[in-house]
């Protein structure tokens, strides 16, 4: 039994073993690290994109709500804030998918100096949209949890 078991034991180790040809080990160029930020920064804030929208639904519904009121009874300050909020939301998620119908995955593939020059445009690009989108949900979390 012993037999059987040490050559499975020692193929298993092989297989788990380091690799040693470096493949898979991330990036090999600036523009592949470039493109690696970039994608880190949108996949950052794709997931957040469902609460924005439900943030953006919510702040909306408020501002309905507000407008069903009698003219007496509502609060203009309330309701000045949860529009400026919806914008706010809003602008977040425009910015996003603007951003994201704007980038080019494979731009400048067969040149390098261009690569990484676009990369480095869009990295910063996508964290400004990240800043944006964080800052909003926050900002919309703290309202709507009055």
């Amino acid at each position: 039994m012993k037999v059987v078991f040490f050559p499975l034991f020692l193929l298993l180790l092989i297989a788990c073993g380091e690799n040693k040809n470096g493949a898979g080990d991330g990036p090999k160029t600036q523009a592949d690290s470039l493109l690696q930020e970039v994608l880190d920064g949108h996949d950052v804030v794709m997931p957040k994109m469902k609460k924005l929208e439900r943030l953006m639904k919510a702040s909306n519904a408020a501002v309905d709500s507000l407008n069903q009121l009698p003219a007496g009874k509502q609060n203009a300050a309330l309701k000045v804030k949860m529009q400026a909020l919806y914008t706010d939301l809003s602008n977040a998620d425009k910015a996003m998918n603007d951003w994201m119908n704007g980038f080019k995955y494979d731009s400048f593939k067969n040149n390098e100096a261009a690569r990484i020059k676009y990369l480095q445009d869009q990295k910063a690009r996508v964290n400004e949209v990240k800043a944006q989108v964080l800052s909003s949900i926050d900002k919309a979390d703290s309202v709507l949890e009055k």
